[in-house]
């Protein structure tokens, strides 16, 4: 059941207008499992909850950390959706999860920018969520629903061309950092109902959040999927990228915890060292310094690594 606010959200985008988009295509919500929220990790969080809780509620993101009153999540989200969510009465809980539409069916899901794993959506909730093309920070001009999908398309044709939105699905990662068709979610995202996969990064394998992946499929019914995740040699990474103090920073995680490719585990193991023991890498500049460059390193990750 849908709030007042929710409604009203996808009644607002949905009188933009346009046709209906008839996709197999899912949604799908990157996110990093074994971040730090509080005294648990993300996916220990899932499990715990049984749903995904939006950045409004949990105060972190792999991107902005704006979403309070008055912060640029909250204005852009004014603007969206007509300043439902500003009303008087309205909780965090009712706030929009954001995730993206996998258009490509890609492997790594349709955002990898936000994190290695992902919850694939159930088809139902495609017609609850609001889509526009690009990051909705861009403030894009393509808004719509699955009913009122047309602006949206047009955003998809004019930047990967028509006979791209019907040729055959790859089966590569589609490595998108800033390329996506974000969705909106209105209502809630519960792992029993509107949760079709987990689908993990195999560099989690044999460590605590596949441990935790088990019982998530057990206590909500989620199968867990695996996939081939990114890897990369420290010498492979660029200086022009993300920045000349990326790849010393991944030379720096590799002689540390002695291995020898960065993976998303190895990130996220440093991401959770600087949060507990943030002197041991002060060379690195502030905590928030240092997980920045440490995401800057995953952007890495996603468009060069193998």
């Amino acid at each position: 059941m849908l709030t007042d606010a929710q409604l009203a959200a996808l009644a607002f985008v949905r009188a933009r207008g346009g046709g209906r988009y008839d996709t197999d295509a899912a949604i799908t919500i990157n996110f990093h499992p074994d971040r730090t929220a509080g005294d648990r990790t993300v996916i220990e969080g899932l499990l715990a909850d049984g749903r995904f809780r939006s950045q409004f509620e949990t105060g972190i993101s792999n991107g902005g950390l704006t979403a309070y009153p008055g912060g640029d999540r909250d204005r852009w989200e004014e603007r969206m959706f007509g300043g439902a969510y500003q009303r008087p009465g309205v909780m965090a809980i009712d706030r929009p999860k954001y995730g993206a539409l996998n258009v490509f069916h890609h492997p790594d899901g349709a955002a990898p920018r936000f994190g290695s794993a992902y919850l694939r959506l159930r088809p139902a909730v495609l017609e609850r969520a609001t889509y526009t093309f690009g990051d909705s920070y861009r403030d894009p001009a393509e808004f719509g629903t699955i009913d009122a999908f047309s602006a949206v398309l047009h955003g998809l044709e004019r930047h990967w061309g028509a006979s791209a939105l019907t040729g055959p699905r790859s089966p590569l990662p589609g490595r998108a950092l800033d390329d996506y068709v974000e969705a909106q979610v209105h209502g809630p995202v519960d792992l029993a109902t509107d949760v079709s996969a987990l689908v993990l990064d195999t560099a989690f394998r044999d460590t605590a959040c596949a441990s935790v992946a088990v019982a998530v499929t057990a206590r909500y019914g989620v199968p867990v999927e695996w996939r081939d995740g990114f890897r990369i040699a420290p010498a492979d990474v660029p200086e022009e990228f993300r920045g000349p103090e990326v790849p010393p920073l991944a030379v720096h995680l590799c002689s540390f915890y002695e291995r020898d490719l960065v993976d998303a585990e190895l990130i996220g193991r440093a991401a959770r060292a600087v949060v507990a023991t943030p002197g041991e890498w002060a060379r690195w500049g502030t905590p928030a310094e240092t997980l920045t460059l440490l995401k800057y390193l995953w952007h890495v990750l996603v468009q060069h690594g193998h």
